[in-house]
């Protein structure tokens, strides 16, 4: 029969121990909230414990933020590591965080969640028990749950017409190009992973054809030598209007790059940091080497077959399927997520409006860095979860503002209407955001930044 233990317990639980797992299980135990992480893998890492059945990297992936603007605001990456680590150095940056804060011991390794729910507490009907039912039958019940699994593990497969008889694959199942030498590959999809893998295939492959639905603004990774994503810091700390940025920027990629349809590649439907930005040095290169050619939306798989948009059709062996992610929470039902058009409606993406216990942390899609923002959320979960403990009235005050008007996270940008921006959030504005509620919980030695 099932256990059930620390029914009466003070534990908060964590589920997974990603990077957004490791930075909640660090910041409770640094304010002195008693945790336990479960995590089904046998170590850390999440997504980027690459060969695991549910890591979406593939061996020659590289960060798209530069290491200073992702990494954790209290550990920062070796120095001498470059500006964008690859998936190894990222694996061991979260080990070594792990490491360094005696993380592990907080950890339940081999712990598949299978369910979670409230169980209501007549005299905190706001702050229910949440009881976690893993794969072999164990029950664990705590005061309060930080949801941490990811959302880039659920892949989105496209709803094709017809069938093909080749290797279709989703970008999540992709590692190395050895399924793709010699062959003649269509790649879809023109996120960050669709034109990484429609590079390796041009190395690699007998032909690539990259299909895309629109066109799209390709930023360098680096300008003058320095990340993309430092150069852009610089001009947000100036306070530099949208539009001014939106033309700099635009300005220093033409002069750097040229436009995308001089290339052959579809002319942008957008302006500029209207989607989420591609951050590729190598895709137009290749486009204007002829190793990449350029299709629009597919029409119908037609066996060993391809059909287009525009009509036109050829043979290929490989399709890799660079379509994106679900957003899964597959061990919580909807209703106690608060889920409404597609996704779960936080505050800030974090916060449930209702139950004070109940955070998501990670559910975001920046436009640099994530593990830094990260930690600035799960600092503020840290505190509110303290200061509901002692009654503190900065507690009810966010307790407030989390259930009241959503706050705007583009911060004046107006992103295409897609699924992929469901989670998109402009990150300068919403750090300082973060910062400026941290202020709200002053903790003795705690450092909120700038």
């Amino acid at each position: 029969m099932p256990s059930q233990v620390m029914t009466d317990s003070n534990l908060y639980g964590v589920i997974g121990a990603g990077a957004s797992g490791l930075a909640a299980v660090k910041n409770l135990r640094e304010l002195g909230l008693p945790c336990e992480c479960l995590e089904r893998e046998d170590e850390v890492g999440g997504i980027w414990y690459y060969g695991r059945p549910h890591s979406s990297v593939y061996d020659s992936t590289h960060l798209i933020s530069s290491k200073r603007l992702t990494e954790f605001t209290d550990f920062p990456m070796p120095a001498e590591w470059p500006p964008y680590p690859s998936r190894q150095q990222a694996f061991e940056y979260l080990r070594a965080y792990a490491r360094h804060f005696g993380l592990y011991e907080s950890i339940r390794f081999g712990c598949t969640v299978q369910g979670v729910a409230p169980i209501a507490r007549p005299e905190a009907p706001d702050a229910p028990w949440w009881e976690v039912t893993l794969a072999d039958g164990q029950v664990r019940r705590y005061r309060g749950l930080v949801i941490a699994n990811g959302h880039n593990w659920d892949p989105n497969w496209p709803a094709f017409v017809g069938r093909f008889e080749g290797l279709m694959l989703h970008s999540c199942q992709y590692k190395t190009p050895d399924v793709l030498r010699g062959k003649r590959v269509l790649v879809v999809g023109a996120g960050n992973s669709g034109c990484d893998i429609a590079v390796e295939s041009a190395q690699h492959a007998a032909e690539t054809v990259h299909s895309m639905r629109r066109g799209y603004h390709y930023l360098p990774k680096f300008f003058g030598g320095l990340p993309a994503d430092e150069v852009g810091e610089r001009l947000l700390r100036w306070r530099l209007p949208l539009g001014v940025r939106r033309w700099i920027a635009s300005w220093s990629t033409r002069i750097a790059l040229g436009r995308p349809e001089r290339y052959g590649l579809p002319r942008p439907d957008h302006r500029l940091f209207e989607t989420h930005p591609i951050i590729n040095s190598q895709l137009l290169y290749y486009v204007g080497h002829g190793r990449i050619r350029i299709k629009p939306d597919v029409a119908e798989l037609c066996g060993k077959d391809v059909r287009f948009a525009d009509g036109t059709r050829e043979p290929f062996d490989v399709i890799v399927c660079a379509t994106g992610f679900r957003i899964s929470f597959p061990f919580i039902d909807r209703q106690w997520l608060n889920w409404e058009q597609g996704r779960p409606n936080l505050y800030l993406n974090v916060f449930h409006p209702y139950y004070d216990n109940l955070c998501v942390a990670g559910l975001i899609q920046p436009d640099s860095g994530q593990w830094g923002l990260v930690d600035y959320q799960t600092q503020l979960i840290a505190r509110f979860w303290l200061g509901s403990q002692q009654k503190a009235p900065a507690a009810l005050r966010f307790k407030q503002l989390k259930a009241g008007p959503p706050p705007e996270l583009s911060h004046g940008i107006r992103y295409v209407q897609s699924p992929r921006h469901l989670l998109e959030v402009e990150h300068f504005s919403y750090r300082r955001r973060l910062q400026r509620l941290l202020r709200l919980f002053p903790t003795p030695g705690s450092k909120v930044g700038a």
